[in-house]
């Protein structure tokens, strides 16, 4: 009998990658596409290993795993994963961590650039018409201004590596998981959050999302920020509080933001935030280009082949 790999929640529709390289154990790819715990516990119970995107892989559903040896994830997080559930059911649990870094790095900045050069709100008044928007789309120099960064991995130190030639008088960094000589080696200055963000022009935000790290920048976080900051996240969603964001924005505490993720994805479409003309958003596509989703879907399958083989993942999250 084959050995047999299900796929969670169809994304790419084309998975001849992950079965070329699962082919060496025989593999069956099947692919599903899940919406309810009640429908993912009954088609997953022959599952030998699973190939997981965005569905949310509870502890119930995770106990009902009988044959299940490897779940990995398409992706860096790994918050969709009960992997406290998955140790105590001797299953690994294995993700991504470094397939998306150029991509997820060179959107922060062009979000960040455009939100500097107000350059979506200038496209869309020219092709409505207007010129000359000086008066109502003020511009300030980026050279001499303070950046913060929040959460130093390797997606945050490609930010600061990348806009460490464009003149910033100083860059300041708050990852508590991150020792402060580390930093400092690296260039940057390690500070407390408020102190980062009372200071800082622009602030950019890598962290993962954790219990510490949910609704992280709320209502009080963005007090704090100078009037004329900008806001870029392209992280996780919930990290920030969006609707404590609308209100600093609609009410000008907060000059501009820039955001790659949002609390509910996609927005609805009577979301406020839909209707300011001062955030850039984007679809959760910092991760994005064609090499980085071929590289995704190599690792994501070779975490697999290396428990079928009886070894362990390539990136695991856990051990069993």
């Amino acid at each position: 009998m084959k050995t047999k790999v299900y796929v969670t929640d169809d994304r790419y529709g084309d998975y001849s990658i992950e079965q070329e390289i699962l082919a060496e154990v025989d593999a069956e790819i099947v692919v599903c596409d899940l919406h309810d715990p009640a429908t993912a516990k009954t088609t997953l119970a022959k599952a030998d290993a699973i190939l997981l995107n965005l569905f949310d892989m509870n502890a119930d559903i995770i106990a009902s795993l009988k044959n299940c040896r490897v779940i990995s994830r398409y992706g860096v997080g790994i918050d969709n994963v009960d992997v406290t559930a998955a140790t105590k059911a001797g299953i690994w649990v294995a993700r991504v961590p470094s397939y998306c870094v150029d991509e997820v790095a060179v959107h922060t900045i062009g979000l960040l650039l455009s939100a500097i050069r107000r350059i979506p709100v200038r496209d869309r008044s020219v092709r409505a018409g207007a010129w000359n928007l000086q008066n109502t789309q003020k511009v300030h120099r980026m050279a001499g201004r303070r950046l913060g960064i929040i959460g130093f991995g390797a997606v945050g130190r490609e930010v600061y590596k990348r806009l460490s030639t464009f003149q910033l008088a100083e860059t300041l960094v708050y990852d508590p998981s991150k020792d402060p000589d580390f930093v400092r080696e690296a260039g940057a200055e390690p500070v407390p959050l408020k102190t980062l963000l009372q200071e800082s022009d622009y602030v950019t935000i890598h962290a993962p999302l954790s219990e510490a790290t949910t609704g992280l920048i709320d209502r009080e976080k963005l007090a704090l920020m100078k009037p004329g900051a900008i806001l870029v996240n392209t992280a996780r969603g919930k990290i920030v509080n969006q609707a404590d964001l609308v209100e600093a924005l609609q009410e000008g505490r907060l000059a501009y933001a820039a955001l790659d993720v949002m609390d509910t994805e996609p927005p609805a479409a009577d979301d406020p935030i839909l209707t300011l003309d001062n955030i850039i958003l984007t679809d959760h596509c910092a991760y994005y280009s064609e090499q980085s989703i071929s590289e995704l879907k190599a690792k994501t399958a070779y975490n697999v082949l290396e428990v079928l083989k009886g070894r362990s993942p390539v990136y695991p999250v856990n051990a069993v």
